[in-house]
């Protein structure tokens, strides 16, 4: 794959994923987070919510899939020994909400070289029966071996 900015963005095939009231439990309770909203239905019901609602952060689930399979492509040849996940920006829209279906878009929007390392731009867009529910961009890179 050419290591231009200037290449056209690489689309990979989108990936669903049906949003669980357990799961969301589950990731509440792994990264700490005490929010009623995330582990309580009465108290999410309460709020105005259909069901519990699912922590920002929550989007590693729900857009792992299909960050993994485009990083996995063959044509990117991703050594996965040498590579280092540098950052993550997100930006929010929708709340996600047990019971809705995400479907996430990933695109490889660069490839740059710098060092002798190689950095990955992966941009995502995540959206449910409702809307937009986050955009991200996720940078990775490899680092030579020596």
């Amino acid at each position: 794959m050419p290591t231009s900015a200037e290449q056209t963005p690489r689309v990979f095939p989108a990936h669903d994923y049906a949003v669980g009231r357990e799961k969301i439990r589950e990731y509440a309770r792994a990264v700490g987070e005490t929010n009623p909203l995330h582990l309580d239905l009465e108290a999410a019901r309460g709020a105005g919510h259909a069901d519990l609602v699912a922590p920002p952060m929550f989007v590693v689930v729900y857009a792992s899939a299909a960050f993994e399979a485009a990083m996995h492509d063959d044509e990117l040849a991703i050594d996965f020994a040498m590579l280092l996940h540098v950052g993550q920006e997100f930006e929010w829209g929708e709340l996600v909400i047990a019971g809705d279906e995400i479907t996430t878009e990933i695109s490889l929007e660069e490839i740059s070289e710098r060092l002798g390392m190689r950095f990955y731009a992966f941009h995502s867009r995540s959206s449910s029966q409702r809307g937009e529910v986050c955009r991200g961009i996720w940078t990775v890179i490899v680092r030579p071996r020596e």
